[in-house]
């Protein structure tokens, strides 16, 4: 399992008691963290195999986890779990994500230094074998294509961009979850908006 799904020991160990559960119900499981605090929080993130998730269905899989980690009982203190989608600046934890958002700005770390640095930030040029390719700009400002050993990567996920944004709501249109007279509502109700 990708460290990028989950990180640690103990996530790892979540990861193999929720992941059989979400793939029943016909999701994938994006990244799992177990957060320390006051409480802990397991956060889960999951998606559809093509993309998305609804909140009814988060409900769901929390439901769903809820059951076997009582059975299992692998966290010894009370904790909070959280299940939600990948959110649009989302984590890239999969080596198809990186082809799903080619195209795309996103931020790149590895655990070593690669040409002098760890930190990463460019557009997916999609990928090649076990390789994660971004277009990064040179001294010049010309592009440079640099290939990253997926296993190097210790964090990567999508920058929030005016395209990534029109992206989503096209996606979410197109899949008939945007109810577009919520938004007419909300334009009528702001007083002194002014318009475009």
């Amino acid at each position: 399992m990708s460290d990028l799904i989950a990180k640690t020991a103990m996530d790892q160990r979540m990861a193999e008691i929720i992941t059989p559960v979400i793939e029943g119900m016909g999701f994938e499981l994006v990244r799992v963290r177990l957060m320390s605090g006051k409480t802990k929080t397991l956060q889960i993130m999951a998606e559809r195999p093509e993309g998305g998730i609804e909140v009814d269905n988060c409900a769901d899989i929390s439901t769903a986890v809820s059951a076997i980690l009582d059975v299992e009982d692998p966290i010894e203190d009370n904790y909070t779990l959280e299940v939600s989608s990948p959110g649009i600046d989302r984590p890239l934890t999969r080596l198809k994500d990186f082809d799903t958002w080619q195209g795309y700005e996103a931020k790149l770390e590895t655990d070593d230094l690669i040409d002098g640095r760890r930190r990463f930030k460019g557009v997916l040029a999609g990928i090649e074998g076990s390789e994660v390719l971004i277009n990064l700009p040179d001294q010049d400002g010309q592009d440079v294509t640099l290939g990253l050993e997926f296993d190097w990567l210790s964090d990567a996920k999508l920058v929030l961009t005016d395209e990534l944004i029109t992206e989503m709501l096209r996606q979410r249109k197109a899949a008939g979850t945007i109810d577009e007279t919520q938004f007419d509502e909300i334009e009528t109700e702001e007083p002194g908006k002014a318009e475009d």
